[in-house]
């Protein structure tokens, strides 16, 4: 369960907070099949937070249901594993209430843009500023792998025998298309791309969206590591991350599979600072936790 939030800055200077990556790890194991592509971005996480120093009482992690959506009790951080596609809408409560907190949000394909899907895009044009990892495997793991909304046409299931008939959804065009500020792709068979992508998300003041390609093993015998290593290739050295036409175009490649920073924007204001920049005419009482919301940030 997570504690109450409080208003206060952290007691520890996060620039001179020393952690080893081992002191991220909880007590509970991962439960992931072996071969789950979701280790090697369980992985990357920890390197990124160790390499932004951040403190765990100062961090939270909010997933939804499926697999990859287990991520918060791995993590020794506060986290939040809420119901079904309900990732954003708890990330960005947690975030308002205290926006000096710094927020992870990691789930599924399925999680994020079937049920969840109306929940992103709202959360996209908002620009909060969270970090949003999607572990995308192209499947229902956890219901025992029925299609999702990126199973490409055709896909066959126990449910699908003769092929899904669903065009596959794009979710960095999606994102794109949305408004979300800082746009990437990585493949978790690279953990230490992954990491820094996640660094780069965290660095951005703004909703940073991160899909990456975890392959499942268990259940898509197609997407496999052996797939993504012969298909994906880094972005060009002189793509522009400014240009979201050009993201756009890039991320809609029928040939090629990129990966890396699609899209950042040049100048980027998060949905916390509109916020806050509407304090109310009336004067708001100094003891309640609005009040003190905006006398610190006022």
């Amino acid at each position: 369960m997570l504690d109450t939030i409080e208003l206060v800055k952290p007691d520890l200077d996060e620039g001179k907070l020393d952690i080893e990556e081992f002191e991220y790890r909880s007590e509970v194991k991962p439960t992931w099949c072996p071969g789950c592509g979701d280790f090697g971005i369980l992985n990357a996480t920890f390197t990124a937070m160790k390499q932004k120093h951040l403190n765990p009482k100062d961090t939270v992690c909010v997933s939804g249901i499926g697999c990859s959506s287990r991520f918060p009790f791995f993590v020794n951080t506060y986290g939040f594993h809420t119901l079904h596609g309900r990732t954003m809408p708890v990330a960005t409560g947690i975030k308002m209430a205290n926006p000096d907190l710094t927020v992870l949000a990691f789930g599924g394909d399925g999680d994020g843009f079937a049920i969840g899907g109306g929940h992103f895009i709202h959360a996209a044009r908002r620009n909060l500023n969270i970090t949003y990892v999607i572990m995308d495997n192209s499947v229902y793991g956890l219901t025992k792998g029925q299609t999702s909304p990126t199973s490409r046409l055709g896909y066959v299931t126990k449910t699908s025998p003769a092929g899904s008939v669903d065009e596959p959804l794009n979710p960095l065009v999606l994102a794109l298309a949305c408004g979300a500020t800082f746009v990437a792709r990585g493949f978790s068979g690279r953990p230490k791309e992954v990491s820094e992508l996640i660094i780069q998300g965290l660095e951005h003041k703004g909703f940073a969206f991160i899909d990456v390609f975890s392959p499942c093993p268990t259940f898509n015998k197609v997407n496999t590591f052996k797939y993504y290593k012969e298909e994906v290739t880094a972005l060009p050295i002189d793509h522009d991350v400014t240009n979201k036409l050009k993201a756009i175009e890039q991320a809609s490649s029928p040939k090629i599979v990129y990966t890396g920073v699609f899209y950042k924007a040049a100048e980027s204001h998060s949905y916390e600072e509109h916020v806050l920049s509407q304090r109310p005419a009336v004067q708001t009482d100094a003891n309640t936790l609005l009040g003190k919301l905006f006398a610190k940030y006022s």
